[in-house]
């Protein structure tokens, strides 16, 4: 079961400034503390968010494309020192390779939990907020392609059900008939888009889209906490950049796995990484214990 998010709540720039900010991190930082930071905190937010739909796509897609990728990287990549056997091909299986193999595993799972979470968060209404002014027509058709899937989806399951009432459906008949049914509900599925689309233009053109002067309605209004949150996340972004480019997070894999002495420096960028990613864990969690004393207070 899903949870109420308090992060959500903040004001659309925090909620893409964070986003824009966790996944450049965990796309270029290649330290394997920044990455298992990353990949928990991806995937404990995402938990909070979605409940059992994240433990259940991490188990059956990410799990497997995280192994997958694990194995073919020393199949295919051979650099490292270490060498530990040699493959039937006689090509060497180093230790460098099976290890960079985990951590491009690692660093793929994290940034595709990271965008389950930025869809969660940032709604179409958010992004035609941010981008609308800038640049309309390609905000307009970003938010109208994000909103048509889903829609799609849902309209797909109300026609396959209509058409299994009438013995109609997918599953019903033999494999000639199952396919006549198929390509059916495609063109049922294909008039109703159609439709929906002029029925989306002719909205949009009686609100006065396009025209000159047109303003927008809006409700998000930049208060104290979203003032708070932007500094917090400027301050973090830029203490780890300085630290990214002092060498403080470096971290090779080839010809020998090789990283920054831990001292008081790198750790201090690693415990301010941790501290970004899990922002939305600790709003959330500074919400609750509001709630909870509010309700203790009735």
């Amino acid at each position: 079961m899903q949870n109420r998010d308090s992060f959500s709540s903040f004001h659309p720039i925090i909620n893409f400034l964070y986003f824009a900010l966790v996944l450049l991190f965990s796309m270029c930082f290649m330290h394997p503390a920044c990455l298992c930071i990353s990949l928990v905190s991806a995937f404990r937010y995402s938990i909070h968010l979605q409940g059992r739909r994240a433990v259940k796509l991490a188990l059956t897609t990410i799990l497997p494309m995280m192994v997958l990728a694990a194995v073919v990287n020393p199949v295919f990549n051979h650099e490292g020192a270490t060498i530990l056997t040699y493959l039937p091909s006689g090509n060497p299986l180093t230790l460098e390779s099976m290890v960079y193999g985990g951590a491009a595993a690692m660093m793929l799972a994290s940034v595709i939990l990271w965008f389950t979470c930025y869809n969660a968060v940032m709604t179409s209404d958010k992004f035609v907020y941010l981008f609308g002014r800038i640049i309309p027509a390609l905000s307009l058709v970003l938010s109208m392609t994000l909103r048509f899937v889903p829609k799609f989806k849902t309209q797909a399951q109300v026609v396959s059900n209509a058409q299994r009432c009438i013995g109609r459906d997918v599953s019903d008949g033999s494999v000639m008939q199952r396919m006549k049914h198929g390509i059916t509900i495609l063109s049922i599925l294909i008039t109703w888009s159609l439709e929906n689309a002029i029925e989306t233009a002719d909205s949009m053109r009686s609100r006065g889209y396009g025209l000159p002067g047109r303003s927008a309605f809006s409700i998000y209004r930049f208060a104290e906490r979203d003032k708070a949150a932007l500094g917090w996340l400027l301050g973090c972004g830029f203490y780890i950049l300085t630290g990214w480019g002092m060498g403080g997070l470096y971290y090779r894999y080839y010809p020998t796995m090789q990283g920054v002495d831990m001292g008081a420096f790198p750790v201090s960028f690693l415990l301010i990484y941790l501290a970004l990613c899990l922002t939305p864990i600790f709003v959330n969690r500074k919400e609750e214990r509001a709630w909870k004393r509010l309700q203790s207070a009735i």
